[in-house]
C-alpha cells in the first residue's frame, strides 16, 4: 500500500472509533428520557386513534354519562357539542 492509502485507513479507523464513542455517550445521555418519551409516544398514538375514530369519543362519553346517572343532561351537552364541532372546524 502507498502512503496515502495507509493515512486514509488510519483516519478511517479513528473516525470509526470516534463514532462508536459518540454513540455510547449519546445512549447514556438519552437513557433518562427513554421512559418519558415512550409515554409521550403512546399518548400521541392514542390521540391519532381518537382523531381517526371520533365515534369512540362519543361512545366513551355516552358510557360515562349513563354510568353517572345524569345521562339526559350529558346527552344534551354531547349532542350540542357534536353539532357544533363541524362549524368550529369551518371557521
Amino acid at each position: 500500500m502507498n502512503d496515502k492509502s495507509i493515512r486514509l485507513a488510519d483516519h478511517r479507523q479513528r473516525l470509526i472509533s470516534l463514532a462508536a464513542a459518540q454513540r455510547s455517550a449519546l445512549a447514556q445521555n438519552i437513557e433518562p428520557w427513554r421512559i418519558p418519551l415512550a409515554r409521550v409516544d403512546r399518548g400521541l398514538a392514542a390521540l391519532r386513534v381518537i382523531r381517526h375514530k371520533p365515534v369512540w369519543i362519543v361512545g366513551g362519553l355516552l358510557l360515562v354519562a349513563v354510568l353517572r346517572g345524569n345521562s339526559i343532561k350529558w346527552l344534551r351537552r354531547g349532542w350540542v357539542a357534536w353539532r357544533l364541532l363541524p362549524r368550529l372546524r369551518e371557521s
